[in-house]
């Protein structure tokens, strides 16, 4: 009897009352199903990740983009509102794999190899993948999904542990034609399989991700599935229908929509009230100032990037959908997350290249700008790249019905993007391995969440940090210390000032240095280099 069939057997067997006492938060043991014969039934993990998308775009979170299946999710789960990833895309996810800080994986910067092990651009011998931990224990692995932790055949999900993966190995890709596409070992082409319906890459990860899941839900293993989206990353690649969705919907431009997202994000619990609205950044015009051809040209652009939020959303409900025809929703752990802020690439107007019509042509590319992504990261300071709070503050969504009771309930303890592997071998049972493959593997650095979501306190991290291109953080308790590079370090109190305007450095300089040497014996522990990292042997004559 497979896992499903055994559910259904139970439920089927057992009065109504006994039947929901299954599932009930007294029938568990260390987070996990207790069934009849007082054995644990593992849960089922699934980890979504969007790419690119800004603090405050969801619904759930403050947005006006529609976006009912992931609100669904935080309506029957957990909140987090000072969650935070690593500014960019290739570290977060080395950290997201891995559990430990991205210099640590082998990815302190992006993919390319500068010579050192701290930034080789792929995962190193020396970590394992959450997919590696948890095959260990009984799991089976499956990731759908944007990889960007190594391109080269041998550093593909296949390679790390997924058993069943299909796989964008490398990053930035057009949405009707994409890039290399690995299928388990092998490259994929849509033409094989999407002969009578057009190819959108969001929609043809949900297609595999619904797959696995239909599959390998019947089994008697539990499984961990990694849906890893493209969205809302550029090139702005959208369906027609998605986009007639929000026509006009942002003529009333970025300055009034930051004012209504703040403003919800107050009443949602989501930013304190104290924490006052950023002003403006100042490389962007003041919406009335735009002039009219512009003024369309970038409403055109955000309406695309909403549209691409909004049919990730539609395939996490065909997620969703299949978990509950499969009867295993109530002891799947859903996760939901960002890798890093709203992007400004592109500077106030985003740039473009190439022909045809805007979010449907593939040879025609385009960012949504500098200004439209500080509308994204609202309440919050800078972007993606940056590690003040616009570059790494994060949704993070957690439902897992048999063990999460607090519905549509916030919580505001601090977590990293390092503490979801952590959390993944906590509720699988898994050991973290001291030696993997005859490998000595570099301790954990996560803490599980499992605690916070069983409504307890957890022993969280004396210190979390940060380092990207030279920009860099300490977040301590209440106090966040950061600097951009080549600038002096700021210190803000979190409690009060989240939105980082009042510089505390001078008058707590106590506190800051401190907090700066905890800094350098983090970075030399970890391997991290002075930015701009030449490549090993460059200047040597």
């Amino acid at each position: 009897m497979n896992r499903r069939e055994f559910i259904k057997s139970v439920l089927a067997s057992c009065t109504a009352g006994s039947a929901s006492l299954l599932f009930s938060s007294r029938a568990f043991s260390m987070g996990q199903v207790v069934s009849v014969d007082n054995k644990p039934l593992k849960p089922n993990i699934v980890l979504i990740m969007a790419d690119d998308m800004g603090f405050s775009d969801i619904g759930c979170y403050g947005g006006e983009i529609d976006t009912p299946n992931i609100d669904g999710l935080a309506k029957n789960g957990l909140r987090f509102t000072q969650f935070y990833n690593t500014a960019r895309c290739c570290p977060t996810r080395a950290s997201l794999l891995t559990g430990l800080y991205p210099h640590q994986a082998g990815i302190g910067h992006m993919t390319g190899n500068m010579g050192y092990e701290s930034y080789q651009g792929y995962l190193n011998d020396k970590c394992v993948t959450i997919a590696e931990a948890l095959k260990t224990a009984g799991y089976n692995t499956l990731m759908s999904g944007k990889w960007h932790v190594g391109g080269k055949k041998g550093q593909w999900p296949v390679d790390r542990g997924f058993e069943d993966s299909f796989a964008l190995t490398g990053g930035a890709s057009d949405y009707w034609k994409p890039g290399f596409i690995a299928r388990n070992d092998k490259q994929w082409k849509p033409n094989e399989e999407y002969k009578d319906k057009e190819f959108y890459m969001t929609d043809a990860f949900t297609d595999y991700a619904v797959k696995f899941i239909d599959e390998y839900g019947s089994k008697k293993q539990p499984f961990f599935l990694y849906l890893a989206y493209t969205a809302p990353h550029f090139p702005l690649h959208a369906r027609e229908e998605d986009m007639a969705k929000y026509k006009g919907k942002y003529a009333k431009g970025w300055d009034e929509l930051r004012k209504e997202r703040h403003e919800r994000m107050i009443k949602m619990g989501i930013v304190d009230k104290d924490w006052p609205l950023t002003p403006r950044d100042e490389k962007v015009k003041p919406w009335a100032e735009v002039d009219e051809e512009r003024k369309k040209d970038m409403q055109l652009r955000m309406e695309i990037y909403a549209a691409m939020i909004d049919r990730m959303d539609e395939g996490i409900g065909r997620v969703v959908d299949k978990l509950n025809e499969l009867n295993i929703l109530d002891n799947t752990l859903v996760l939901f997350l960002s890798d890093n802020g709203g992007n400004a690439e592109g500077g106030p107007w985003g740039w473009a290249w190439g022909e045809g019509k805007p979010g449907r042509s593939s040879n025609f590319w385009c960012t949504y700008g500098m200004s439209w992504g500080n509308a994204s990261n609202t309440p919050f300071r800078l972007y993606k790249h940056w590690v003040h709070e616009g570059g790494i503050a994060t949704p993070l969504i957690a439902h897992w019905p048999a063990v999460i009771q607090q519905k549509a309930k916030l919580t505001h303890r601090p977590g990293h993007i390092i503490d979801i592997m952590a959390t993944c071998c906590d509720v699988a049972g898994a050991t973290y391995p001291k030696v993997y493959k005859a490998n000595t593997i570099t301790p954990l650095e996560g803490k599980s969440l499992l605690p916070i979501f069983k409504g307890k306190k957890r022993k969280g991290h004396e210190a979390i940090y940060f380092e990207h291109e030279g920009n860099k953080a300490v977040r301590m308790g209440k106090w966040k210390l950061v600097s951009r590079h080549g600038n002096r370090w700021e210190l803000y109190d979190m409690q009060r000032d989240r939105t980082e305007m009042n510089n505390l450095s001078d008058k707590h300089s106590e506190e800051a240095e401190k907090m700066k040497q905890m800094y350098a014996e983090w970075a030399k522990r970890c391997g991290v280099l002075p930015w701009p990292v030449k490549k090993k042997g460059e200047n040597k004559k």
